[in-house]
This record gives structure tokens, C-alpha cells and sequence, in this order.
């Protein structure tokens, strides 16, 4: 078990009706002039982006709306939100939609109070050092920007998606309502959920092992979102398992499972540069990806892989074969995945095979051009990556 520090500091308001506290919330955390961001229609059809406007409106609080963001938000956006916060006074984000939309109202945050380039961040050219207050209002459950440090913005110019991590940027306050969620299409509930797992999954497999009480909080974690989907997926109006899957998903990504250990991250890294190059959604593009992780890297600790198999996927111990066991573990998620819709190779996620000069160039991107391995469980080399994105082939 490593040292740690965990730091938290989002308020949130969970459950039915919470989002008519969002005015009262801008204005405990000194909002006075706010950017209303949010993605397509179904912010406006749901009626949510109505509903807030008008409580900001009875609350006196001038605002200013920004929508059009995108899954893998891009920058160009970014910058268009940059600019029309400068140019309106705005001091305040208000997200409303799932993690592309909170994720680029952090990056808008950011760039607010910047001289140069925003991507400058997401390059690591430079560290944030200001950043403009951001609450979310939640409607899809998968990628933790609600409570998280993280932030993830696709440079359409040049096809590179990359992630930003900072405690600045976390949410002074996120309202969750479960019953938001009910409309989400099937495919989009089960990529969800699979972002939230793939978050424990990445604290999870560690060399840190030592540390039970972050593997049994990341294995109830792992077994109660696996449990709920097939419930929701059935009957998308199940407040209760809806409501388990929307606190997984802040909880995955707080940082509470990794707490005392050294995350891996290589899955999310591999499958940024599918998302980047094919557009493919985020969730999607990790379940494509990990089985092919899992077997390259299995033998780095296979009694990591045993305890995730019997724990986790309810596999049965064979003590007389433990990598047998571990291949199992890595079979069960594959048919998990495909039970509720998510692919398990990347023909699957994007239609066809990836060349060979595909497969180079997304591993000379998610390397930075060589420069960098990917992944801590195992250090994975341009190499490595190429021969991985070739199993998942």
C-alpha cells in the first residue's frame, strides 16, 4: 500500500426533482454570470435545459447558453466557448449533460483565464493554474467528470485525444437525478457503464495489492454496475438500479478505489486513439480494447487476474491452474460485454479491420512519437501497443 492524498470536494445533490436546486447552488458557490453548456437535442426535447434556464432566470442570475458539444468533445468548441465567455463576463460553467459536456466546461474553464492555447494543457505544455467555477447537472452516467479531476478534449485538427488532470478542476457541486437517465438509447446506458467499470478496472489491476479495502470497495463497485445494466437495459424507467449506476459512476472515478495504489490506464490511453481516428464512442472503444490488454499483460501478476475472475465475474477458483482460471475471467467479461451490446474486438467497434498503417500511426500518437510508455501493471512500449491493437484486430 502507497501513501496517499484524497481530495473530494464536490457537493453533491442526488435524487428525484434535485436539479431545482441549481440556482440556489450557482449561487452558493458565487456564480453571478454563468455559461449554460450542453451537447445535442436532448437536453431541449428532455425539457432540462428549459428548466434550468428559468430557474437561473427566478433566481435573478443572468446567463448566457452554449450547446453543439459532441461525444469525444472537440476543441474548436472549446474555443468558441472561450471566447464567448470572455466576451459575455462569465464566471461561472454550468454543465448540463454527461461527461463530454462537463469535460468540455472544464476545458472552457481553463481557457478563460489564459494567455495561450488551451490544448496547451492537454499537450503538457503548460499547467492550469486558474480556473473559472463549474457545476454539473448530470444526465448520463459513465464518465465521472462530475466529482473527477480529469478532463479529455479531441484536437479535431490533428485527430489526438488527450486527457488533462488537475484538482482545480473539480466540480464545486454536481446534481444527479437518476430519472435524467431514463431516456438514454441501450447502447449508450451499456457504453456508460462500462466507462464507469473500466474506471475501477484501471485502479484495480495494480501492482499495489496490498491494500484490501480498495480491491473489496472496487469489486462491489464492479459487481453491482455489472448487475444493474441487465436491469435498466430491461426497464429503463428503474429508478433504483438507474440510481446505483449513476453513483458508480462518481464513485469509479473519484479516486476512492484507487486510494493506496498505482493505477495502469494503458486501456484508456489504446482506446483514446480509436476514438480519435474513428470517432468511436469512449466506452465502446475500452471494451474492444481490454481483453487484448488483459491477455498481453496477464502474466505480469496472474493471481491479479484470479482474484478479478472469482470476484468480480464469478468464476470458479481452479487452484490447480491459475492461469486457466485468469483466461476465464477475460472469456466472462467478453460475454458480458457482448450481452449488453459492446463489442470485444475493434472490427466489432468500427466495422472493419484497422490497417497496418492505422495500427502504426495510433501508436506513435498514444507513445507521444515514441517518446513515452503506456501503462503501469506493464510499461508498454510503441512496440507493445502496435502488437496489442494486432490481437484486437
Amino acid at each position: 500500500m502507497i501513501d496517499f492524498n484524497y481530495y473530494t470536494p464536490t457537493e453533491v445533490v442526488f435524487g428525484k426533482e434535485s436539479e431545482d436546486k441549481v440556482a440556489q447552488m450557482v449561487k452558493k458557490y458565487g456564480g453571478k454570470k454563468v455559461l449554460v453548456h450542453f451537447g445535442g437535442k436532448s437536453a431541449q426535447k428532455s425539457g432540462l435545459l428549459d428548466k434550468v434556464c428559468n430557474l437561473l432566470k427566478a433566481e435573478g442570475i443572468p446567463y448566457v447558453t452554449l450547446g453543439g458539444v459532441v461525444p469525444n468533445p472537440r476543441l474548436g468548441k472549446v474555443h468558441e466557448g472561450i471566447d464567448l465567455c470572455r466576451k459575455e463576463g462569465v464566471d461561472f460553467i454550468l454543465a448540463v449533460g454527461g461527461g463530454s459536456v462537463i469535460d468540455s466546461g472544464k476545458a472552457i474553464a481553463y481557457g478563460i483565464g489564459y494567455d495561450g492555447d488551451v490544448w496547451d494543457f492537454y499537450c503538457g505544455k503548460a499547467k492550469a493554474t486558474s480556473f473559472v467555477p463549474l457545476g454539473a447537472v448530470l444526465t448520463i452516467p459513465a464518465a465521472g467528470s462530475e466529482m473527477s479531476d480529469s478532463s479529455v478534449i479531441t484536437n479535431e485538427a490533428i485527430d489526438v485525444k488527450r486527457g488533462y488532470n488537475n484538482d482545480i478542476c473539480r466540480p464545486k457541486f454536481a446534481i444527479m437525478n437518476p430519472e435524467r437517465s431514463y431516456t438514454l438509447p441501450p447502447y449508450q446506458t451499456a457504453a456508460g457503464v462500462t466507462d464507469i467499470m473500466m474506471h475501477t478496472m484501471e485502479r484495480y489491476f495494480s501492482h499495489d495489492v496490498d491494500m484490501t479495502l480498495s480491491d473489496n470497495m472496487a469489486e462491489g463497485l464492479l459487481r453491482t454496475a455489472k448487475e444493474c445494466v441487465f436491469a435498466v437495459l430491461k426497464n429503463p424507467e428503474d429508478y433504483r438500479n438507474r440510481a446505483q449506476i449513476m453513483w458508480a459512476g462518481s464513485l469509479a472515478h473519484n479516486g476512492l478505489t484507487g486510494c493506496g495504489r498505482v493505477g495502469d490506464w494503458a486501456t484508456h490511453q489504446i482506446g483514446h486513439e480509436l476514438s480519435a481516428l474513428f470517432d468511436a464512442t469512449h466506452g465502446a472503444a475500452l471494451a474492444a480494447i481490454w481483453p487484448s490488454w488483459a491477455r498481453y499483460v496477464m502474466k505480469e501478476d496472474v493471481s491479479r487476474f484470479v482474484r478479478f475472475a472469482v470476484n468480480v465475474m464469478d468464476v470458479p477458483n481452479d487452484y490447480s491452474d491459475p492461469e486457466g482460471t485468469a483466461i476465464q475471467g477475460v472469456e466472462a467479461i467478453e460475454r458480458f460485454y457482448h450481452a449488453i451490446g459492446m463489442p470485444i474486438n475493434i472490427p466489432e467497434l468500427i466495422g472493419r479491420n484497422v490497417t497496418d498503417a492505422e495500427i502504426k500511426e495510433m501508436s506513435r500518437k498514444c507513445t507521444r512519437d515514441y517518446t513515452m510508455t503506456m501503462g503501469q501493471f506493464k510499461k508498454l512500449t510503441a512496440e507493445d501497443i502496435e502488437k496489442i491493437y494486432r490481437m484486437a484486430n
